[in-house]
């Protein structure tokens, strides 16, 4: 009896962050934004991902939780090709984004419509903040200075940064706080119009008040976006996801509405791991 009691205290009190419209149901017609279907990875002899299907839909926030080695990361850089770039590494099955094979494509333009933020904050050091934020439309040729200086606004607004930091945009980028250096990471990031945002850890190294900023920025900004993150935190995901996937020694495990997943899960293993038994 205790034990069931606790499984239900670890679940209301989960739930209870969850916002009242941060859910949607399976069965709400939903536009398929990246399409997963068979994908298998490997690291030389390692097959770190096994026969992963499933497909994240257009504008909403797709939570991937699981244990530490489980292929999480590996997924998620995976889609916008990051995984080739490993050394005797590679992939088999098909990825699509809108349809089209993510593989079959330019990888620059990939990365371009699927942006990256990192666990760790990584503005570049030696720029300026404005620079950090306009450093991916410099690279693809922009040089107008106004429209510069407006994308980078506009992002920097996006990111929820720009009131902090108009008037120093000069000043370097890691003269920031590491809040401030993850939203500034994000701002450069929406600089370059993506269609797809990919999120490994993005607040497991900040503090309460700045993950609460990051959480926020994400709820926002899934209006714009499709957005895919890595977390180990339950109660995170819990708070921002629309679905959440669960991965486990390289395979899903379970993959439904947060609400389903945290309230109703299918599977067994699902249950264990949003209750604590084990990971």
């Amino acid at each position: 009896m205790a034990e069931v009691l606790e499984k239900e205290d670890i679940i209301i009190n989960t739930m209870a962050s969850l916002p009242p419209t941060s859910t949607k149901t399976t069965d709400q017609p939903a536009v398929k934004k990246i399409t997963a279907e068979s994908i298998n990875c490997y690291f030389g002899k390692v097959h770190a991902l096994k026969n992963i299907s499933f497909a994240i839909p257009e504008h909403s926030v797709v939570a991937i939780i699981g244990p530490s080695g489980c292929g999480k990361s590996t997924f998620l850089r995976s889609i916008n090709r990051m995984h080739e770039l490993i050394p005797d590494s590679r992939i088999t099955g098909k990825l699509t984004l809108d349809g089209d094979d993510i593989y079959a494509m330019d990888a620059v333009v990939v990365r371009k419509r699927i942006g990256m933020v990192f666990q760790k904050p990584n503005p570049f050091p030696t720029m300026s903040i404005f620079d950090n934020v306009s450093a991916g439309l410099r690279m693809n040729g922009m040089r107008d200075k106004k429209a510069l200086a407006e994308i980078v606004e506009k992002s920097l607004k996006q990111a929820a940064l720009w009131n902090e930091v108009k008037d120093s945009l000069s000043k370097s980028g890691i003269s920031l706080s590491g809040g401030q250096q993850q939203r500034l990471c994000i701002a450069r990031t929406l600089a370059v119009s993506p269609e797809v945002i990919l999120m490994d850890e993005p607040a497991s190294a900040l503090d309460p008040i700045s993950t609460a900023k990051i959480e926020e920025l994400i709820y926002e900004l899934k209006k714009d976006y499709t957005i895919a993150i890595v977390t180990h935190n339950m109660q995170q995901a819990a708070r921002v996801s629309d679905y959440t996937a669960f991965f486990y020694m390289g395979e899903l495990i379970e993959y439904d509405s947060t609400k389903s997943i945290f309230t109703i899960p299918k599977k067994k293993q699902t249950e264990d791991y949003i209750t604590g038994r084990f990971g």
